[in-house]
């Protein structure tokens, strides 16, 4: 599907989606977790599509009504099952231990650019305690073993995902394990965000320092329980109606729990920090990699050079995002440099129109649909289904704020 949007200002009020990585988080939670458990507020999307099909496979029951789902947790272990994590890198390293840990011999698939992406730190690992894998890169790959307690050595500087699904798997293990960050942590708040939802579930997981690094230790042996949970609105989707408003919109969004610790939360302090896009700024993005995209439309709107750095990961993302960016904003009139690990982006008075290739990744798909209002003539954005990855109401929401947009 391609999409052409039109220059236009916004206004309105749009509710943010639910928090995508807290829903999957939530639902792992509710499937380990003994009883019934009820998470409300989900908003579906392909990834939580999978991550829930996955959790099926295993032996949760799931059921959906809007936007509550009701999880009876998986009661058997040792279970024989196919994975199918579609493009979601989450559900892939979130499931690999946790079906593990549960003495699955199972089969993960994928599709896109998943199969590409890395989980070598999970062979090691995973391989010292128990597992075995079929294969040490690419999909599909089987696992069959089941996943020992101990000292996990983590890279920080990879993914923090290793770090979340060791966090769900470990605390059923027999021993006490801990983890063990190898170098500073990178996307930390999303690790935050798995403890705060393990202690809604009844696991706790102490954290501390050694030699300067950060280490998780979790007691083995315990219980997550079922509850009922809310899942709060996304930072990284409401960014781009944040900045739409930097652009000359004026869009009020709901849903939003600004003592989050979800660390694209930082989108509003960048924002001020532009004085009305009449300053440049510079982000350490290496906390905030899906802001990227969109902070990129806004540092061409802003005077001066911006520049976005530690960026370095974003090239395992669903596309090779610091290539992506710079392809779909240069090819609307922005002024993008790519560098080893940065964005260098320099002013724009505004961006010309014309075609984007979404690059079958949601974030560029939005990020250009953000653009094109602030643009001179209207911009095709080709792919434009890839935004059912995270986000499938996005251009909905558009045009009830009053954007025109024309699918074709």
């Amino acid at each position: 599907m391609d999409v052409t949007v039109f220059p236009g200002a916004l206004s309105g009020t749009v509710s943010a989606p639910s928090s995508k990585s807290f829903s999957h988080r939530e639902l792992i939670a509710a499937a380990l977790s003994q009883g019934t458990s009820r998470i409300s507020g989900v908003s579906f999307s392909r990834d939580i599509e999978v991550t829930c099909g996955c959790l099926e496979a295993l032996g949760a029951k799931i059921q959906q009504s809007g936007t509550e789902f009701t999880v009876s947790g998986i009661s058997q272990r040792g279970s024989r099952a196919l994975l199918d994590c579609g493009e979601s890198g989450s559900t892939l390293r979130f499931m690999m231990p946790v079906a593990s840990a549960l003495g699955a011999v199972c089969e993960f698939t994928g599709s896109g650019r998943l199969p590409e992406r890395p989980y070598t730190t999970y062979v090691r690992e995973m391989g010292a305690h128990g597992i075995t894998f079929s294969c040490e890169q690419g999909l599909p790959v089987a696992l069959s073993g089941t996943l020992e307690s101990g000292d996990y050595y983590i890279e920080g500087d990879i993914s923090s995902q290793f770090v979340t699904g060791l966090m769900f798997a470990l605390p059923l293990c027999e021993g006490t394990s801990r983890i063990l960050i190898t170098s500073p942590l990178q996307s930390a708040p999303y690790a935050d965000m798995t403890v705060k939802t393990l202690e809604a579930h009844g696991i706790r997981v102490e954290k501390g320092i050694e030699n300067g690094l950060e280490v998780f230790t979790i007691p083995g042996g315990q219980k997550y329980t079922g509850c009922d949970r809310t899942v709060e609105g996304d930072f990284s989707q409401a960014a781009f109606f944040f900045v739409a408003n930097a652009l000359g919109s004026d869009i009020k969004v709901s849903n939003l729990d600004m003592a989050s610790v979800q660390g694209d939360r930082a989108i509003i302090d960048i924002i001020r920090s532009t004085e009305g896009c009449t300053k440049p700024f510079e982000a350490d993005v290496s906390q905030i990699p899906d802001l990227v995209p969109i902070l990129a439309v806004l540092a061409s709107m802003c005077q001066g050079t911006s520049r976005l750095y530690n960026a370095a990961r974003l090239r395992i993302k669903e596309s090779d995002r610091l290539v992506t960016t710079a392809a779909a904003l240069n090819s609307i009139g922005a002024d993008v440099r790519i560098g080893d690990d940065e964005l260098v982006i320099r002013h724009v008075d505004r961006f010309t129109g014309g075609t984007v290739d979404g690059a079958n990744d949601h974030r560029i798909v939005m990020a250009a649909a953000v653009a094109a209002l602030s643009a001179e003539g209207a911009v095709t954005i080709k792919g434009a289904q890839a935004v059912n990855k995270s986000y499938p109401g996005f251009f909905y929401d558009l045009r009830s704020l009053g954007a025109k947009c024309k699918s074709q």
